[in-house]
């Protein structure tokens, strides 16, 4: 029988509980669930970042730790973290996240924010450009990026994906490193945020690279908040150089009543709910990768150290 610690806030348990107890049975592993277990004994962890363990040096026998959440910048650093940690990959949080990041692109690609909030007795006619028109760059081309950019691609969009290290990713032009991301930003009217939070990627939207941008651009952020300069896109918007940004993460969360994006008329603030994990299709992905474990076989998304994600 195998030893699985579950850590996480107790209401979290409470959700995955029964999911993961039936993923396991589906597998056919033997495991015994718990939120106590012996640190000596527990042979793999599933673990939120919010939840109880934080040192994971008595976890001696420990296979791999297994995250609920598919960022992992707030445990990755951990120098005790010596075992695998695999992030999470669920194909009900990359729909999710699909669904979030297209409809907000076709909002500000038709403009429906100036018939939505504005019914007014004015007859604005006024057409948008058809989506070949529309250049979007989507900024990190992992799961959720190359998902949201095959979506955006069969809607005619004309999608460019960058990423650190080259990636080859059909209907996608990819462009990497330094070079790639100016030429990715450059002239681009729609810019979508999906990195996972590093040095490299803080603030990668700051004064000189929202300058690159067309007159008007959209920003979208699902990704994390500091991958943004705040004062960098205050001061875009001020100015018209960014027309509208709409934001589903922050460097605070919640984001303060007093901050200046809830008053700001061309920012929209959504409360981190671009895309979750479900407990069904999430315990799946764990228990499936839990097995290939115990088959001796290399388990699916382990985080490179090197890179943080």
């Amino acid at each position: 029988m195998l030893n699985v610690l579950f850590s996480a806030k107790p209401a979290v348990w409470e959700e995955y509980e029964a999911p993961l107890r039936n993923a396991f049975t589906n597998v056919g592993l033997d495991v015994d669930l718990a939120c106590d277990h012996a640190p000596a004994d527990v042979d793999y962890i599933v673990f939120a970042p919010n939840g109880p363990v934080t040192d994971f040096s008595p976890y001696t026998k420990t296979k791999a730790v297994m995250s609920l959440w598919a960022g992992v910048e707030t445990v990755v650093d951990n120098l005790t973290l010596t075992q695998p940690l695999c992030r999470l990959v669920d194909h009900s949080l990359t729909q999710g996240m699909v669904e979030w990041v297209v409809g907000h692109t076709l909002r500000h690609h038709l403009g429906m924010d100036t018939h939505i909030t504005r019914q007014d007795g004015v007859w604005r006619e006024a057409f948008p450009p058809v989506a070949t028109d529309r250049p979007v760059t989507i900024l990190g081309i992992g799961a959720l990026g190359a998902a949201c950019g095959q979506a955006l691609h069969q809607l005619g969009f004309p999608v460019t994906g960058w990423s650190r290290s080259a990636k080859d990713i059909p209907n996608l032009r990819c462009l990497h490193g330094d070079d790639g991301l100016t030429a990715a930003l450059t002239d681009a009217e729609i810019v979508v945020l999906l990195l996972p939070q590093t040095p490299e990627t803080e603030n990668i939207l700051n004064t000189e690279t929202l300058g690159l941008l067309a007159q008007g651009a959209f920003i979208i952020n699902p990704g994390r908040g500091p991958l943004i300069d705040d004062d960098a896109l205050l001061a875009a918007l001020d100015s018209g150089q960014i027309a509208h940004a709409t934001l589903d993460v922050f460097r605070v969360e919640p984001l303060p009543q007093d901050h200046r994006y809830w008053a700001h008329p061309q920012v929209t603030v959504t409360p981190h709910i671009a895309s979750t994990t479900r407990p069904e299709t999430a315990s799946a992905v764990i228990a499936g990768n839990i097995a290939r474990g115990e088959a001796d076989k290399p388990f699916h998304n382990v985080v490179d150290r090197r890179f943080g994600y």
